[in-house]
């Protein structure tokens, strides 16, 4: 990451992925966010820009961005926001960053897409592949072989086992199991703390406390 970034957002999401950047001496420009007053500390002597359009006047070539909007699952019709600032500066020209915490654990035979961040105490075994924009959270465990798609949110503290397969648009809540094997289709949310032992058909929403998908035994 050698050119100087401007960071999306400035929530809470944002001031984790700030404090990894000023761990790793990263130059950051600015934080672009509507809000009026930032609340963390930790975003405390960077410049805030409060437009996202005030993005366009760094030159693409010498600027790279970060996403720093939290993943919210949405519906089927609506992709969520982080997904849609993603696409929007992609028409424009920008890159996005990769983040990954200097306390993650990274294979050096995994790979990542554009974008990808990766929070502290993360496994990534080898053979894993993660999808651009993607978030592994505090903590998650993505064992060997296992393909996560775009546009993901692997929460705290997600175990996932050997040559599981996500599509684009998979939220897996926090704490929530996923066997080896298992294909998790596109626009899915699994609740937090759910044990995934079935492959899940897209457009799916995982109860783990009624251990079904839309009436679908799991």
């Amino acid at each position: 990451m050698n050119k100087p970034v401007l960071i999306i957002g400035a929530g809470g999401h944002a001031a984790v992925l700030v404090d990894i950047l000023k761990q790793l001496n990263q130059e950051i420009i600015a934080l672009v966010s509507p809000e009026k007053k930032l609340s963390h500390t930790v975003f405390d002597g960077i410049l805030h820009l409060q437009n996202d359009d005030d993005v366009l006047q760094y030159n693409p070539e010498k600027v790279t961005l970060i996403n720093g909007i939290g993943s919210i699952p949405s519906d089927s019709k609506n992709a969520p926001l982080r997904t849609k600032l993603y696409q929007h500066f992609k028409v424009h020209g920008y890159q996005f960053s990769n983040v990954i915490s200097p306390y993650a654990i990274i294979s050096p035979y995994a790979t990542m897409a554009e974008g990808v961040q990766v929070m502290a105490n993360s496994v990534l075994q080898t053979g894993a592949t993660i999808g651009e924009n993607s978030i592994i959270n505090t903590a998650a465990v993505i064992e060997h072989d296992c393909e996560i798609g775009p546009h993901n949110h692997i929460a705290p503290g997600v175990i996932l086992s050997g040559n599981v397969r996500t599509e684009e648009l998979v939220h897996i809540g926090t704490g929530a199991n996923v066997i080896q094997g298992i294909k998790i289709e596109k626009n899915t949310v699994v609740g937090a703390g759910a044990v995934i032992s079935k492959n899940v058909p897209s457009d799916s929403i995982v109860y783990p406390a009624r251990s079904s998908v839309k009436g679908i035994s799991i």
